[in-house]
């Protein structure tokens, strides 16, 4: 169903109109073309673009299930056998490196692509090595497990079940708990999409998606769910016993803290000041991340190589986010003075940092009828980054609260939002990953500097360190 389509091919087969005009009663039924997941072992619908519940007078649907799971019981301990004996024989063991002369396992799970979901891909494994935000949801406790004729049992995927039945922060646990876990095999987060297609109707189907708004749609659900209940005691509380985090760092959005916006919140101070009368607007708005344009001037150098002309770097994206602006003609600012729109300037200052800094650059441009990527280089920072000269007010930071040192990147390889493919850079325990769906593989800092970045995570800076500054 995801990888070679096999099953839609028939779907798409049975559609083809018949030439016959003379269509028999039963020509004309609709066509349900169904297959099932030999994973979950629920089952799908095309026609219906959903999880179907039905089955044969006879229960056949379900016996095929049956049957399914007691071939895997049967292959199970057989299986834990071979992977141990793999483990042994290190000649074997194709997931073993050398570092500092000594062999170890490479520990880190590659995701199974659903169907053109590294999107998703992406930014999952870039927020499972952010090891502040990981570690609340690993050490949230699990969904109470189902008891009596339902034990033990799996859950189909299936019409009937509501948006009630679904949990995004239980399933998202569930895929952070498998990653780094060191199996040799890649890890399939098909009860994570399902989820999200059930809460998130925009990225339903199979197309392409945006890696960064999935991200901000994902981070914002967590944010609401979290907010709700567990197990009858509120998540804000267990954040406020697990995660260590003081009030005086929280940031709220829509309503109380949670891990999201105590890890990625920040505020920013909007500043509008009118040109005719000289009446000055401010207003503070939390963030969760920044989204930063590439200065117009450096669109054209596409390459870290290229010559012509100074490289654009993070900085120059920074500035021009800060830099104070003259709004045109389209974004007049309404006066409360005047009474009535006047020309004006803005600026913005970051009235509050987050203890991790999300930035996405600003990499898709709508022109005409077009959506363009600019594919410019934009150096960046892996250690040192500098936000203290983009403050507020600076002098009530402290010497390294405003340092910042690079944990992922997100990259887009291809020419445009709705193709190409998403994979993502991250450090773990000092050694740098390329994570590529199912293949994870070990990098170093020369090859992540070199990456055409679209999204990048750096988190705040604990322990003074000497190191470069931006």
């Amino acid at each position: 169903r995801y990888v070679n389509g096999h099953a839609k091919k028939h779907y798409e087969d049975a559609q083809i109109p018949m030439t016959n005009h003379k269509k028999t009663e039963k020509q004309e039924k609709v066509q349900h073309t169904v297959c099932m997941d030999c994973s979950s072992y629920s089952t799908y619908c095309y026609r219906c673009d959903d999880f179907v519940v039905n089955d044969t007078k006879l229960g056949l649907v379900q016996k095929v299930r049956e049957h399914l799971q007691n071939l895997e019981n049967s292959a199970f301990t057989s299986d834990r056998h071979r992977k141990r004996k793999l483990l042994e024989n290190s000649s074997l063991n194709s997931k073993l490196l050398k570092v500092n002369g000594s062999t170890t396992a490479l520990c880190a799970t590659g995701l199974r692509n659903l169907g053109n979901t590294c999107f998703m891909n992406a930014i999952l494994q870039s927020l499972s090595n952010i090891q502040q935000f990981c570690c609340y949801f690993k050490e949230l406790p699990a969904v109470e497990l189902r008891n009596g004729k339902t034990a033990g049992r799996r859950t189909y995927h299936t019409r009937s079940q509501g948006d009630n039945n679904v949990s995004l922060v239980e399933e998202f646990r569930k895929t952070l708990c498998a990653l780094w876990q060191g199996s040799q095999t890649a890890f399939s987060p098909e009860s994570l999409f399902y989820v999200v297609w059930k809460i998130m109707p925009n990225f339903r189907g199979y197309q392409q998606q945006d890696a960064h708004e999935f991200m901000r749609y994902l981070l914002d659900h967590l944010h609401l769910e979290l907010q709700g209940g567990f197990n009858g005691v509120s998540r804000s509380v267990i954040l406020q016993e697990n995660s260590g985090l003081s009030a005086s760092n929280k940031c709220c959005i829509n309503g109380a803290s949670t891990v999201v916006t105590a890890i990625f919140g920040g505020i920013l101070q909007n500043e509008v000041n009118c040109l005719i009368c000289g009446t000055e607007s401010r207003k503070f708005d939390p963030f969760l991340d920044l989204s930063l344009d590439i200065p117009s001037q450096f669109r054209n150098k596409r390459a870290k190589s290229q010559e012509n002309g100074p490289m654009c770097t993070l900085r120059d994206c920074l500035r021009s986010f800060t830099d104070l602006e003259e709004l045109d003609e389209t974004e007049l600012y309404m006066c409360h003075k005047c009474k009535k729109k006047q020309k004006s300037t803005k600026k913005f200052w970051i009235q509050k940092l987050p203890k991790v800094l999300c930035l996405h650059l600003k990499r898709f441009h709508w022109t005409a009828y077009l959506r363009n990527k600019v594919d410019t280089y934009v150096e960046f920072p892996l250690r040192g980054l500098d936000m203290k000269c983009y403050l507020l007010e600076p002098e009530n930071s402290g010497p390294e609260s405003c340092l910042y040192d690079l944990a992922a990147v997100v990259v887009h390889h291809g020419s445009g939002v709705g193709s190409g493919h998403y994979t993502a850079y991250a450090a773990h325990e000092g050694r740098w990953f390329h994570f590529n769906d199912s293949t994870v593989t070990l990098t170093d800092e020369e090859t992540v500097v070199k990456a055409k970045a679209y999204i990048l995570f750096y988190v705040e800076r604990q322990a003074k360190s000497g190191s470069d500054k931006l």
